[in-house]
């Protein structure tokens, strides 16, 4: 065990004998690694939000909707006050004249203010194409795409109800579980015997 004083110099390799440098000191030091700093475009906190204020966003909801208009304003929760707002609908190929293309309109709503929590995604227009309709996608009356936008959401409500029901009579015959868990327990019970 070696007596060592505060005053004394600091030995790096301790135990190894006079082979040890001590660090250097001063501008000619070596300096640690800096941490890897992310490029400006990968911030999503609401700070960003700065850099997109008066610019033209389409800003998708989680339930669904899809919002175009100028970001005016937000807070620190990415409430957002959205200026001259048009909400975006579309009908997928298939319920539409054309089977091939899809429909969407856009409705005027003004000023809208939309919650933090239920923006899903958010991105910046670009202006030089944003006259152009979307791919795969023509212009047509807002009340027609959103009566067949009703028509689409209440197949999608059959098909899951009949899919639920499907699954409720498959755990009835099983005892309770679906096929699935029954072909999974008799592969298991095969594989003990």
């Amino acid at each position: 065990m070696e007596n060592l004083a505060i005053s004394d110099p600091h030995q790096q390799g301790l135990g190894r004998g006079p082979t040890s440098t001590p660090p250097v000191l001063g501008p000619n030091a070596a300096r640690p690694p800096q941490p890897q700093q992310l490029p400006v475009q990968m911030f999503t906190t609401a700070a960003q939000l700065l850099d997109l204020t008066d610019k033209k966003l389409m800003v998708a909801l989680r339930d669904g909707r899809k919002l175009i208009g100028i970001l005016r304003s937000w807070d620190q929760f990415a409430n957002l006050v959205l200026q001259s707002t048009k909400e975006r609908l579309f009908v997928t190929p298939g319920y539409g004249p054309n089977p091939g293309r899809g429909l969407y309109a856009d409705i005027e709503r003004g000023i809208f203010l939309v919650r933090g929590e239920n923006v899903l995604l958010l991105g910046e227009i670009d202006l030089e194409k944003d006259d152009d309709p979307p791919p795969g996608y023509d212009v047509a009356d807002p009340e027609t795409v959103q009566a067949l936008a009703k028509l689409k959401k209440a197949d999608d409500r059959k098909k899951e109800r009949r899919h639920k029901l499907s699954g409720e009579a498959e755990a009835f015959f099983y005892g309770g579980t679906t096929s699935q868990d029954h072909q999974r327990a008799t592969r298991l019970h095969q594989a003990w015997i």
